[in-house]
């Protein structure tokens, strides 16, 4: 009998699992429809939190059977709608952010992107309801995708990649993208994804990392940046990428950009807001920008499944500077604003603090950007648990994010913030 070599290199991935137990829970029965954990789809707002028996972060046994398990209790076979068909093609969107300091150990910069076996369980447990068709979407650092086995994994899987790369007339011929029309715009009118992110019969499964960053933390939201198709996706350096990106980017953005940027921006220093004053590299202005972008961006994309995968985090600047954490967590929610606050609070900050989260509010893309507004749950064994936010260890992920003077290059955003005066 002829057999593939992809079908050979996914017998190979299975063995070692075999062998250490991970393959001896029964498969669950594939039917025509899949969805999410009821309790999940009746609770869209609502964000789950699950603790981990991670030994050591570079344990890969431990690591894809935490993400095998957990990818069963969230993904159910459904014999009909409201389920999903099978036939739907997933998009997978982990963080797989390169290692830029190349002096230290490789172990010690693991914790700079998601866990790839991790990611691997994941999808292991997706494939058991039936689902065949992957779809792996990155729009940065090429070269650096097998840094952790991605590519690797991918080709045992079967899970297709895009071509990250882009010629200037690609865009005119739309060479294997996607438009999407900005409701609202305040930066880009249209924005371009990588295909098949936005066509029908799509499902996005968003596998962020819990680490810091320049924009504080990069969490599910900052994730989806990736899919933004180059150079459209560098959100961070301010008016450079904006009113002095490349001519052919110009009839994408918002005519009036500089006026409601600024508009935005003089309302907020009014406000009183923290470190609106702080003299960063990445300062007040270009967090602006960096917000609205980003919120343009979510203004144009659904997700079927956010992720914060923490089952070790880091601090530090998201790429070689910094330290790994075994924190041993996992979060999950349909709405990634929400997701994102959580993780955010849990890594030592106050979310009031972020432009992004006020600025999402203001923009009514969320409808809070307060942490203790947000139920959370514990999620035990597939079935979630009512907790408090308080009941949950907070660790401390300092980042370089809006620096005051005399304050330490990484420190944390934890001023107070009084949520009760500031409504917007």
């Amino acid at each position: 009998m002829y057999s593939s070599r992809r079908d050979f290199l996914r017998a190979a991935s299975l063995a070692p699992l075999a062998a250490t137990g991970l393959a001896q829970a029964a498969p669950r029965a594939p039917k025509a429809f899949f969805g999410l954990h009821p309790f999940i789809e009746k609770n869209p707002h609502a964000v789950f939190i699950r603790r981990t028996r991670v030994p050591e972060k570079l344990h890969e046994e431990s690591k894809r059977q935490e993400g095998l398990k957990l990818s069963r209790e969230i993904f159910v076979p459904m014999d009909g709608k409201p389920g999903i068909p099978v036939t739907h093609r997933i998009v997978l969107k982990p963080n797989v952010t390169s290692v830029r300091e190349r002096t230290r150990p490789n172990a010690e910069n693991w914790g700079t992107g998601t866990d790839p076996q991790f990611y691997e369980g994941m999808v292991m447990g997706m494939q058991e309801v039936g689902l065949k068709k992957f779809h792996f979407i990155e729009a940065n650092n090429f070269q650096a995708w097998n840094h952790r086995g991605f590519v690797d994994i991918n080709e045992r899987l079967g899970i297709q990649m895009n071509e990250p790369e882009r010629r200037i007339r690609n865009f005119k011929e739309e060479y294997e993208m996607n438009w999407t029309k900005v409701h609202d715009a305040v930066v880009y009118d249209r924005i371009p994804h990588y295909a098949p992110v936005n066509e029908p019969d799509t499902f996005l499964v968003n596998i962020s990392k819990w680490k810091s960053h320049g924009m504080c933390m990069t969490l599910s939201v900052k994730n989806e940046q990736g899919l933004v198709v180059k150079p459209y996706v560098r959100f961070c350096p301010g008016w450079a990428m904006v009113t002095g990106a490349p001519e052919f980017m110009q009839p994408n953005i918002n005519k009036q950009v500089e006026a409601r940027v600024n508009r935005y921006f003089e309302s907020h220093k009014k406000m009183g807001y923290s470190r609106y004053e702080s003299g960063a590299t990445l300062g007040p202005m270009h967090q602006e920008i960096w917000a609205h972008k980003t919120c343009d961006n979510m203004s144009a994309l659904n997700t079927g499944l956010a992720m914060i995968e923490g089952i070790y985090a880091r601090d530090g600047n998201g790429f070689g500077i910094g330290k790994d954490f075994l924190t041993n967590i996992v979060m999950f929610s349909k709405d990634k604003f929400r997701l994102d606050m959580i993780g955010m609070y849990l890594g030592g900050h106050e979310p009031g603090n972020i432009n992004l989260f006020r600025i999402a509010k203001e923009r009514g893309l969320t409808d809070t950007f307060n942490p203790w507004d947000v139920p959370v749950y514990e999620w035990i064994d597939g079935e979630p648990m009512p907790r408090k936010l308080s009941d949950f260890q907070r660790t401390n992920l300092v980042t370089y994010y809006l620096a005051k003077a005399g304050e330490p290059e990484y420190h944390l955003v934890n001023e107070p913030f009084n949520y009760d005066k500031i409504r917007l």
